[in-house]
């Protein structure tokens, strides 16, 4: 099994070769030519495919590039909250009518109906079967508010506090509390230490109305948002509906700069050093920060997959290692990808260790990194 494995990667590297030899590495990465791109006049991007795999089906998602990082200081944890209300009573479906009338077409909450908040974007998803006529059209007007007229009731305000303030509670453990001491230090120096999406408790249960629907106008704009449609669906028919709907919005006046926000580098390494009587087990991670750079290019999408292999052979390194009877760790990888912000990915080593073996695990992640660096 392993000789197979390692002829495989040599056949990877000899083929890596070969495509640089014949192919114009700094050729531009062409977009896949069945898919339909397209921004309105008022800035939204719009995706469309056709894909018939699975038969009568469409998956629909709004992305918007707004989250906890744009929050003021008074709003902290209301780009969370906002996506919340965005189930919570719209110009077309008054309350909780927008979650029973997709439920009633077969659509499940949380399974195919689902939203998502984080530092930089927030997410909303919906997953349709095309069973009867109108359900399309249905679905588009579901992103149409969640875009644009999500009302923002005071009363259904007052209402989702104790949902969130429930969240907020399920998350309070071990994890949380060790994220909270070591966030800071990770992200020393820039706004994403002081911005985690769920929030402050105070601001979820006290925040005026206003405070909150000033989240929303400020940030939920044609000019921030796109919309991806794939499926089972006609892609002409598909653009014309939303140019339909979504062409009448327009973005506010004198419009708030949408800032982007970094990570600093650090000269000296940033240790992070927490524990809590519940954590269940002992991880040892060590992260270098590498400035993130767009694939645009063949070369670029070369690196990419030169990164994977590497992870890859280097973890399983570490998996032969964890299977030796002296190893001082359960299991370790190697990792290389997107970090929190928009100038950074990060080269990880990772471990989970076992009973007082973190400085062990550290040594031996430490001692194979050095040795791939020399060797």
């Amino acid at each position: 099994m392993k000789i197979r494995y390692l002829a495989t990667l040599a056949f990877m590297f000899f083929a890596g070769g070969l495509f640089a030899q014949e192919v114009n590495l700094q050729e531009k990465l062409k977009t896949d030519p069945e898919v339909r791109i397209g921004t309105l006049d008022n800035g939204m991007t719009y995706y469309i495919r056709h894909n018939e795999t699975p038969k009568n089906r469409v998956e629909l998602e709004l992305a918007v590039k707004a989250g906890a990082i744009l929050e003021t200081e008074a709003q902290r944890g209301l780009a969370h909250f906002t996506e919340h209300m965005a189930f919570n009573g719209t110009k077309h479906f008054e309350k909780n009518e927008m979650i029973s009338a997709l439920e009633r077409m077969g659509i499940r909450f949380g399974a195919e109906l689902n939203a998502a908040t984080g530092f930089d974007k927030t997410f909303y998803t919906l997953s349709v079967p095309l069973s009867s006529p109108g359900i399309l059209d249905t679905a588009m007007l579901v992103l149409e508010d969640w875009a644009n007229n999500v009302t923002m009731d005071g009363e259904e305000i007052d209402k989702e506090r104790g949902v969130i303030e429930q969240e907020w509670r399920g998350g309070q453990g071990a994890s949380d509390r060790m994220r909270k001491k070591s966030w800071p230090i990770i992200f020393k120096g820039s706004r994403y230490s002081e911005r985690i999406p769920i929030g402050l408790i105070d601001v979820i249960r006290n925040h005026h109305h206003d405070t909150l629907r000033a989240f929303y106008k400020t940030w939920y704009r044609p000019n921030l948002q796109g919309l991806v449609v794939v499926g089972d669906i006609d892609v002409d028919q598909i653009e014309k509906k939303i140019k339909e709907r979504f062409s009448q919005y327009k973005n506010p006046e004198n419009a708030k700069e949408r800032k982007i926000y970094s990570i600093p580098d650090n000269e000296q390494p940033l240790v992070a050093i927490v524990s809590d009587v519940e954590a269940p087990r002992t991880s040892v991670q060590v992260y270098f920060k590498r400035h993130s750079k767009p694939e645009v290019t063949l070369g670029d999408l070369r690196e990419s997959l030169k990164d994977n292999i590497y992870s890859i052979m280097l973890s399983t390194r570490f998996s032969e290692i964890a299977q030796k009877p002296n190893s001082p760790f359960n299991f370790a990888y190697s990792s290389i990808g997107e970090f929190i912000g928009h100038n950074l990915d990060t080269y990880g080593l990772v471990a989970m260790a076992k009973e007082g073996k973190a400085i062990p695990s550290l040594k031996i992640l430490l001692e194979e990194n050095e040795r791939v660096k020399r060797f």
